[in-house]
C-alpha cells in the first residue's frame, strides 16, 4: 500500500478507537461551505497525481489531492475538458474536493453535473478500509452507485483517494452574445431557447443584462447566431470564469443558492441575483432571513442553500423524509460517526 494511504488509514482507525472527529481537507477552498467545520483536519493533498489518461478513451484517472488546474491543463493539451465546468474557488483546489464538493459551474445546464461524470472511485471508510467502487468505463458502473453518492458529500461520508471521470471534447467554435433585458422577460427568453435545437452551452442573466454562450460546430454556431441575434462579446472566455469562480460584483456575501424550477418568475427577495441554468439555478446576495429564503425556494418548487454567509443560518433545510435519507446514507457509510460532524447538518 501506498504510505500516504497507509498513513492515513491509520490516522483514521485511531481517530475511530478514540472517538476523534476528522475534517478532511484538500486545498480548502470549499471550506466556506459549512454549517460548522469540526474535527482534525486530513489532508489529503500530498496524494497527487494522474494515474491514467487515454484521450482517445475520454477517461482520466488521478488521486485526489492533484490540483484542479493540473487536471485541466492535461485535459486542454488534447483538446479536451471536464465538461461540468467545476468552479475552483482558489488557486490550490483539488480534483477531490470538486468532486466531494459537487460543485458544477456554467455548463452545467447542457453537460451535466460533477456527479454525471464520476465513474468510480477509491475511498478509505471510517474504518480505515481501502475500498474500490465503479469503474474506468460506463459499462461498469451497475449496482448502488457509491462512487456518485461521494459527489457533494463534502467529506461526510469517506476519504477520497482517487477518481475516475468522464471527459469531453473541447468544442470546435464557443461565442458569447448578449442581450440588454429584464429578468423576467431573460427567464422566459432562456426556457425558450432552451426547448429549441439550440447549441447553447450556457446562460446567465445579472444587472440587466443576459449573456448566452454559443458551443459546438462552426456551422451550428454561425447558424445559431443568425437566429438569435446579440451583441458578440469579445471577452467571453473571461466572463464565463468570472461567473465561474463567482467574481462577479453580483455575487456579493451572504450569498444564497436556489435551485427552482427553470419557469418560475423573478424572485420576490431583495438584494442582487444572478440566474443561470436557464433559470434553474438563482443566486441571492443579500442579508436576508433563513426561512423567507427557505420558503421562497419550497414555493418555486425547489430548495436554498445559505451558500456563503458564515454560520450565522442553517445551510439548508431538508423535510423530514429527505433528512431521514441523509441519517441513513451518514449511518451506513459513517458508522462511528467521525468524518465532518455537523458539516452539512446539525443533528449529525
Amino acid at each position: 500500500m501506498d504510505p500516504v494511504i497507509s498513513e492515513l488509514s491509520e490516522r483514521i482507525r485511531q481517530a475511530a478507537a478514540h472517538k476523534r472527529a476528522l475534517r478532511i481537507r484538500g486545498g480548502g477552498t470549499k471550506d466556506f461551505y459549512a454549517y460548522q467545520l469540526e474535527g482534525e483536519p486530513l489532508c489529503v493533498s500530498a496524494y497527487r497525481g494522474v494515474i491514467d489518461y487515454e484521450p482517445s478513451e475520454l477517461v482520466i484517472t488521478a488521486r485526489a489531492g492533484t490540483p484542479l488546474a493540473e487536471i485541466e491543463g492535461a485535459l486542454d493539451a488534447a483538446g479536451q475538458m471536464l465538461a461540468c465546468e467545476p468552479p475552483h474557488f482558489g488557486p490550490q483546489a483539488t480534483l477531490g474536493g470538486c468532486v466531494a464538493a459537487g460543485f458544477s459551474g456554467p455548463r452545467r445546464a447542457a453537460a451535466g453535473s460533477v456527479r454525471d461524470f464520476v465513474l468510480g472511485t477509491r475511498v478509505l471508510n471510517s474504518a480505515g478500509e481501502d475500498l474500490r467502487f465503479g469503474g474506468q468505463v460506463m459499462k461498469n458502473v451497475a449496482g448502488f452507485d457509491v462512487s456518485r453518492v461521494m459527489a457533494g458529500s463534502f467529506g461526510t461520508l469517506g476519504v477520497i483517494l482517487e477518481v475516475s471521470l468522464k471527459v469531453l471534447p473541447r468544442p470546435e467554435e464557443e461565442i458569447t452574445v448578449r442581450f440588454q433585458i429584464d429578468e423576467a422577460r431573460a427567464i422566459e427568453t432562456m426556457n425558450r431557447w432552451a426547448a429549441q435545437p439550440l447549441p447553447i452551452s450556457a446562460t446567465c442573466h445579472a444587472d440587466g443584462v443576459l449573456c448566452v454562450r454559443l458551443s459546438g460546430s462552426r456551422l451550428a454556431v454561425a447558424a445559431a447566431h443568425a437566429k438569435i441575434g446579440g451583441e458578440l462579446m469579445p471577452e467571453g472566455q473571461a466572463f464565463w470564469r468570472e461567473v465561474r469562480e463567482q467574481t462577479l460584483d453580483a455575487f456579493r456575501d451572504p450569498l444564497w443558492r436556489l435551485s427552482i424550477k427553470s419557469t418560475a418568475a423573478p424572485l420576490a427577495l431583495t438584494g442582487a441575483q444572478v440566474i443561470e441554468w436557464n433559470g434553474s439555478l438563482r443566486w441571492v446576495a443579500g442579508e436576508l432571513p433563513a426561512r423567507e429564503v427557505f420558503e421562497a425556494a419550497r414555493r418555486a418548487g425547489g430548495h436554498a442553500t445559505r451558500f456563503r454567509a458564515g454560520n450565522a443560518a442553517p445551510l439548508m433545510h431538508l423535510e423530514p423524509p429527505m433528512l431521514e435519507v441523509h441519517k441513513r446514507l451518514k449511518a451506513a457509510f459513517d458508522p462511528n460517526g467521525i468524518f465532518g460532524p455537523h458539516r452539512l447538518h446539525p443533528e449529525f
